[in-house]
C-alpha cells in the first residue's frame, strides 16, 4: 500500500463518503419521520384523555360556579372587600419588586 493517496484514490473514497452519508440522510428522515409520527399521536391521546376528563368534570363545575355566584350575590358586601385584599396584595407584590 502507498504511503499517499492518489488522486484517483481520494475520488472514490470521496465517492464512497457521499454514498454512505447520503444513507445516513435517509436514515435519520425514517426515524424523524417515526418519531414525529409517535410524539403526534402521543399529543393526540393526551388531548382525547383531558377532553374526556374535562367533559366528565364540567357539570361538577358548573354546579360550584352557581354555588358561588348564588354566594357573591348573597354577600355582595364581602365579595367587594375579598377584592380589596387581593387588588391589595397583586399592589404590594408590584411594588415590592420594584
Amino acid at each position: 500500500m502507498a504511503l499517499f493517496a492518489t488522486d484517483h484514490d481520494l475520488d472514490k473514497q470521496f465517492a464512497a463518503l457521499s454514498r454512505q452519508l447520503d444513507d445516513l440522510r435517509k436514515t435519520l428522515a425514517k426515524r424523524g419521520d417515526a418519531y414525529y409520527e409517535d410524539s403526534r399521536e402521543a399529543a393526540s391521546d393526551y388531548y382525547s384523555q383531558l377532553a374526556d376528563r374535562l367533559h366528565e368534570a364540567l357539570p361538577a363545575i358548573r354546579r360550584k360556579g352557581k354555588a358561588l355566584e348564588r354566594t357573591a350575590h348573597d354577600h355582595p358586601a364581602t365579595v367587594a372587600a375579598v377584592g380589596l385584599v387581593v387588588v391589595g396584595l397583586l399592589a404590594g407584590l408590584l411594588i415590592s419588586r420594584r
